[in-house]
């Protein structure tokens, strides 16, 4: 799956624009790696996202397409 789509399925960031927008700025990385939007996400990855001066880091649990809003985060824990 798409990383901006896994950022917006996931709940970490609410829209796929802004995910998308994250991305382009390099405040996302996957594996200490910069990603872009449309970098494969898989289970095991570990995502840091930058937002202004707080950090969030999350490892990937599962990867679906589409989850409801309580299950949303059994798709990653925090690391």
């Amino acid at each position: 799956m798409r990383l901006d789509k896994y950022l917006k399925v996931s709940r970490l960031i609410k829209r796929r624009s802004v995910a998308n927008e994250a991305c382009d700025a390099g405040r996302v990385t996957i594996n200490e790696r910069q990603a872009k939007a449309g970098t494969d996400v898989k289970p095991g990855d570990i995502i840091e996202i930058t937002f202004g001066n707080k950090t969030v880091k999350v490892r990937v649990l599962a990867v679906e397409e589409t989850v409801r809003k309580e299950d949303a985060e059994k798709l990653f824990e925090y690391v």
